[in-house]
């Protein structure tokens, strides 16, 4: 009896080692490290062993749920068989040398949670479908070369709580969509040609904690709604053409720790955000 049952617990040992996924997934697997330059990884696969084996993946219930192949020396373009890994949550390709346009499949993985392709040399326009990913949580694509406008499907993505695309050239006027992301903690948008005015409903984003648009090309006053987001710790703002003097807008934050505007912007009396403030030095 003590023998069958250690001949059992082997078994379920094995299969759980050996666990494989199906050969569609393992056919977009196999794609991704020939497309990405998979025998100059730093971390190689080995296509010969089982697909649990292979470096970066997370398999659950025969299904790949997790991609990490962060500095990792993938190069070229993610390929669109990328989108057969219908049951993935996460893909972070960071910090590798990856290049030219998003495939225009990756939308269609709905299952994602978190996103992170910052630090490569990705181009193109943002999906104008983004949206689709309702299931997003975290989206991180700075520090690339993706230009155009930041899509308005963005609003869709409801349960975003981290939204980072700084240091792309993105251009155009912040769409009034990004403020029905009521979950979104952190906004950073630095580092590209935005401009227009802040939309007044920023004020309705209270879950902002971090809210970054320094060096960019805003102008106009900043909306007086700003000064309800109560749980915002940093607010970067400066090198952008904002008027007007906000030398209280920092008392009127509780929590704020970071908090950087031109130094135009603070001197003075608080003139567009409380008129009661006005004769205020």
């Amino acid at each position: 009896m003590k023998t069958l049952k250690l001949t059992l617990l082997f078994c379920l040992i094995s299969a759980l080692t050996f666990a494989n996924v199906s050969q569609k997934e393992k056919d977009a697997l196999i794609a991704i490290y020939e497309a990405n330059g998979g025998t100059t990884w730093k971390t190689s696969w080995d296509l010969e062993q089982p697909v649990s084996s292979w470096y970066g993946l997370t398999i659950e219930n025969d299904k790949v749920v997790e991609i990490n192949l962060s500095f990792n020396n993938l190069t070229g373009q993610l390929p669109s068989e990328i989108s057969e890994l219908t049951a993935l949550r996460t893909l972070n390709l960071s910090f590798n040398k990856l290049e030219g346009e998003l495939p225009k499949t990756l939308t269609k993985m709905t299952n994602l949670e978190t996103l992170q392709l910052f630090s490569n040399n990705f181009s193109g326009s943002i999906p104008s479908d983004i949206g689709s990913l309702t299931n997003l949580k975290t989206l991180e694509l700075y520090n690339n070369n993706f230009f155009g406008n930041i899509p308005n499907s963005i609003g869709e993505l409801k349960n975003l709580e981290v939204l980072i695309l700084s240091s792309n050239q993105l251009m155009g006027k912040l769409p009034n969509s990004i403020t029905n992301l009521k979950s979104l903690k952190v906004l950073s948008l630095f580092d590209n040609s935005l401009l227009g005015n802040i939309p007044s409903s920023i004020g309705d984003m209270a879950s902002l904690e971090e809210l970054v648009l320094s060096n960019n090309a805003f102008y106009g006053n900043l909306p007086g709604e700003l000064a309800q987001l109560s749980n915002l710790k940093t607010l970067l703002l400066s090198n952008n053409g904002f008027k007007g003097n906000y030398a209280a807008l920092k008392d009127k934050l509780p929590n704020i720790v970071d908090f950087d505007l031109d130094e135009a912007n603070l001197k003075g009396a608080l003139a567009t955000l409380d008129a009661e403030d006005d004769d205020e030095d």
